[in-house]
């Protein structure tokens, strides 16, 4: 048996460590296992390396992937869609694990549909990938987050400034959700709902009159005002998803806070900070269950599936399901982000 595995999208910390447990299991079954560099791409453009014991050794708590990534759609266009399956027959692949996110596992779905052996193991910072409770990747990425806004705290009061703070999230607001609560936030705001602009500035009004001289506000990047329908973006250029590069809503907000309470005010972006550096040892633990549990779908040839957290059991999920929509924050946990509001 010859496996591929493969990390697609955006970065995120554990993928080291689900690597490694590929490997490792695959290895104790008396598999092959072959890493495909950048993504698809390397399918793509045949660019692999071997993957044994000594090539992963020592790369649990690192960051990154050693694999590299990429955000590449093979089915983009009719003949790398054939490029890319003619590359698997010559590499001779049994099986693939794609590690990713949705875009990654949109396509491991297309290429299940054509016939193919795959495996996905759900990768993202903004745990919005349905079919499981939790994506590794974002424990961390909450954990930095809330690290940052802790240290923004003491920075805001010490000014009596109004600190936005800008968090990473397109269509769920998990990240700005879990790490303004955790850092004691004292306005969230999240993709799932438009925001009032006045009710926001009106809780930043209240807590400087209540003699509070200081306000922090999270925001992820995909929340948008009551009355604007499109995301803030950097860029009109959009990747191969078709996703544009978003941002710029922390410096919206920072400007309109000032201009309607007259309060000085200042925003940050965390940006890539939150998908950097070592993993929490409950992301390095779950990725290394996610990969175990992958091996051990293809060697009971169980294919056409996700492996998935539920509860605290994992399980597998149709890849199909996992794509289907994006895991947003349900209502029932959307109110709170306003419990402790002013």
């Amino acid at each position: 048996m010859k496996i591929g595995v493969l990390t697609g999208g955006g970065d995120a910390p554990g993928l080291n460590a689900a690597i490694r447990a590929v490997v490792r299991r695959a290895l104790a079954y008396g598999y092959q296992v072959v890493g495909i560099k950048r993504g698809w791409a390397g399918l793509l453009e045949m660019d692999v390396m071997p993957l044994d014991r000594d090539a992963v050794s020592g790369i649990l708590p690192k960051g990154g992937t050693i694999l590299g990534t990429s955000r590449t759609n093979p089915f983009a266009r009719a003949e790398d869609q054939q490029r890319l399956i003619d590359n698997i027959k010559k590499l001779g692949l049994d099986a693939i694990v794609a590690i990713g996110g949705d875009d990654t596992q949109s396509v491991s779905s297309k290429l299940s549909d054509l016939g193919y052996k795959v495996v996905g193991i759900p990768k993202t910072i903004d745990n919005d990938l349905s079919g499981t409770d939790r994506t590794f990747g974002f424990d961390t990425a909450v954990a930095i987050a809330t690290e940052a806004i802790d240290r923004i705290h003491t920075t805001a009061e010490s000014h009596q400034r109004t600190i936005v703070v800008e968090v990473m999230g397109r269509h769920a607001g998990w990240i700005a959700l879990y790490s303004g609560l955790a850092g004691g936030a004292d306005v969230i705001l999240l993709p799932e709902e438009p925001f009032d602009l006045d009710e926001v500035c009106s809780m930043v009004k209240k807590r400087y009159e209540e003699g509070r001289k200081f306000a922090v506000v999270v925001v992820a990047e995909g929340a948008v005002p009551k009355g604007i329908e499109d995301f803030f973006t950097r860029s009109s250029q959009k990747d191969a998803f078709g996703h544009e590069r978003l941002g710029g809503i922390g410096e919206w907000l920072e400007k309109e806070i000032e201009e309607r309470t007259g309060v000085e005010t200042r925003s940050v972006v965390l940006g890539h900070v939150q998908r950097g550096g070592s993993p929490t040892a409950y992301d390095r633990i779950l990725a290394t269950r996610f990969g175990i549990a992958a091996v051990d779908l293809i060697k009971n040839g169980d294919f056409g599936k996700m492996v998935s957290l539920q509860g605290e059991k994992i399980v597998s999920v149709p890849l199909k399901e996992a794509v289907k929509a994006n895991r947003v924050v349900p209502e029932d946990m959307r109110w709170l982000a306003k419990v402790f509001s002013p």
